[in-house]
């Protein structure tokens, strides 16, 4: 009987320490909620065809990418919860310019026209331009090879605007860059002026398919965009890429996404 009573004893302890554990795991569940529900929210836009930088998976569904995990991480250092909201490239800045979205995370280049729209954070990936051909093709191996060629862009890009200016081009503009390179696949262009990373991306997923030509053109940076004028989270923005690149989670991110070590410094960075 002893025993039996010990047993008994026993049991309803682990019971009354299970109920606890489970209480107070409910308790920190609720208490997280409500502490991230207590945050400032901010809406973030994008393009996700624009692998490395923004995509959505495959496998899950979610949208993920360098930008993506940035301006999150960014967040969690400084205090506020994001709220993603895919559109068409060419309307980013439009949106953060007139305050329907907070933040354009979106391999966005800082150039003087968009500057004149929006502010932008300090720099935080330099980028380039690149061209992209089919496989089997070999006439086209430099920028000036593509004077009176067809060529593929993404609507609103730096790539669009450089393609412009290419004596002879006969420039056609996509909605996605996905639909561009379909395009110089199916021989509807020549070849594809954009973003030398994300060719890069597309190109070594389909080798069979595509090749890159030429060197890298221009020399352009990557921000993130702000509504002019929002120094409040503009000087959150910075202050969070300062924290990640001294925690290292920033490097962690880049040679996970990007596949190398990021620069040592970028503009607006001033040595030790």
């Amino acid at each position: 009987m002893r025993k039996y009573l010990k047993c008994l004893v026993v049991v309803m302890l682990i019971g009354l320490l299970g109920a606890f554990g489970a209480g107070c795991a409910k308790e920190q569940g609720t208490a997280d909620k409500d502490k991230k529900k207590d945050l400032p929210k901010y809406t973030v836009a994008f393009e996700a065809t624009f692998a490395p930088f923004e995509f959505r998976d495959g496998k899950t569904g979610e949208f993920t990418g360098f930008d993506i995990e940035l301006i999150k991480a960014i967040g969690e250092v400084e205090g506020f919860d994001v709220e993603l909201n895919e559109m068409g490239f060419d309307g980013i800045v439009a949106s953060v310019q007139t305050g329907n979205i907070d933040i354009g995370a979106s391999g966005l280049s800082i150039n003087e026209k968009r500057l004149k729209e929006v502010d932008f954070s300090t720099p935080y990936y330099q980028a380039g331009l690149g061209i992209v051909v089919r496989a089997n093709e070999n006439k086209i191996n430099s920028v000036e090879d593509l004077k009176g060629k067809k060529i593929a862009v993404q609507i609103g890009t730096t790539g669009a605007e450089y393609a412009k200016t290419i004596e002879g081009a006969k420039v056609t503009a996509f909605d996605q860059v996905t639909d561009a390179l379909m395009e110089v696949k199916n021989g509807g262009a020549d070849a594809l002026v954009n973003d030398y990373p994300v060719n890069l991306y597309y190109v070594n997923k389909s080798k069979q398919d595509y090749k890159m030509v030429g060197e890298k053109l221009e020399s352009e940076y990557y921000g993130i965009a702000i509504r002019k004028g929002n120094t409040e989270l503009l000087e959150k923005i910075n202050n969070g890429l300062d924290k990640l690149k001294e925690n290292g989670e920033y490097a962690k991110l880049y040679k996970k996404w990007i596949g190398v070590e990021p620069p040592e410094f970028l503009p607006g960075e001033e040595k030790a």
